[in-house]
């Protein structure tokens, strides 16, 4: 009788999860971004909306919280109920860098989300204004070596992948630069196609377009391979800064505490939009790199990148109060 009572007991409790699962969602799901409209994380966002929409009829409105380089969202997210209807998609920075960067982030990557799944590897560019003296790697590191600190490159703040790419690159090259932080990636273009910086490393979904309507003209990708985007430029291992892959990466978590079922099923969702050919065509085109992940792997990545993005954060020696 009691193994009986116990088998009951466990099916009664999974009656919740199991009606979860079929009815979820019963409402629109907030997907929070934590950059502007027509940024890289945002673009991609509003291409997994539409194919949720269009493949299985959810509703998905896509809000773009800004401030503090994307951590203002990520902590709105984290305090969220775990019900699946409040989703966090996000670059590495919010989850990987800001918590090795700001002094008043308030939350932990590890302790306060969910994984549940990654969606993507976006190459980053280094460009130059078309009309530029400078035509390769080496003509910047001659130059930079000519006049030490009188180039710059921007980057869309202190700590910013860009940035902390940029600071590698010099690093590694044993150059100097001077870095113009800016407010945001639009700023940057800005200032670039106004000529009033040199050199900039940006995703090559915010810069292929700049490239193919001939505003620019890009120098090397920071990945190990060539994009497909742009086959015919060199990656800066090539270009003579051996070793070099530093890349950014876009995935999706949720609040802390969301049930396993859920979880499942939003990675799956996640998982078939990711590998329908239609999204996949489109972020090919911006040169982003579709990479989708279990939720368990997703969640193992994140603490290594954690840890290596930590790493680039303390050798550029920036910090944030």
């Amino acid at each position: 009788m009691y193994k009986y009572f116990r088998l009951f007991a466990c099916f009664v409790a999974a009656l919740p999860l199991a009606a979860l699962a079929q009815t979820f969602p019963s409402k629109p799901i907030r997907m929070v971004v934590g950059f502007p409209p027509g940024t890289a994380t945002d673009t991609v966002a509003r291409l997994i909306a539409e194919r949720l929409a269009a493949s299985e009829g959810w509703s998905v409105v896509v809000d773009n919280k800004v401030g503090q380089a994307g951590s203002v969202a990520a902590y709105e997210v984290s305090r969220a109920a775990p019900d699946g209807y409040t989703l966090l998609v996000s670059a590495n920075g919010p989850l990987s860098t800001n918590p090795n960067l700001y002094a008043n982030v308030r939350y932990e990557t590890a302790r306060d989300f969910t994984p549940i799944g990654q969606i993507g590897v976006l190459p980053f560019v280094m460009v130059v204004n078309a009309t530029s003296a400078l035509k390769s790697v080496q003509d910047v590191l001659a130059a930079a070596r000519a006049k030490p600190t009188q180039l710059n490159y921007a980057s869309p703040g202190n700590g910013t992948t860009a940035h902390l790419i940029g600071a590698t690159f010099a690093r590694r090259t044993g150059t100097t630069y001077t870095h113009i932080p800016y407010k945001g990636s639009s700023e940057t273009l800005t200032a670039l196609l106004s000529g009033q910086i040199d050199f900039m490393f940006d995703t090559s979904v915010a810069t292929v377009p700049q490239v193919r309507a001939g505003k620019l003209r890009p120098l090397a990708v920071t990945t190990a391979r060539r994009i497909a985007s742009l086959p015919d430029t060199p990656t800066l291992s090539e270009a003579g800064v051996t070793g070099f892959d530093m890349a950014a990466w876009l995935g999706m978590v949720a609040p802390a505490g969301v049930p396993p079922a859920l979880v499942r099923q939003l990675n799956g969702e996640l998982t078939k939009a990711l590998n329908s050919p239609v999204l996949r065509d489109r972020l090919g085109m911006l040169g982003a790199e579709v990479t989708p992940s279990t939720a368990e792997d997703f969640g193992a990545f994140l603490k290594t990148e954690l840890a290596k993005w930590g790493q680039a954060v303390k050798e550029s020696g920036a910090k944030v109060e």
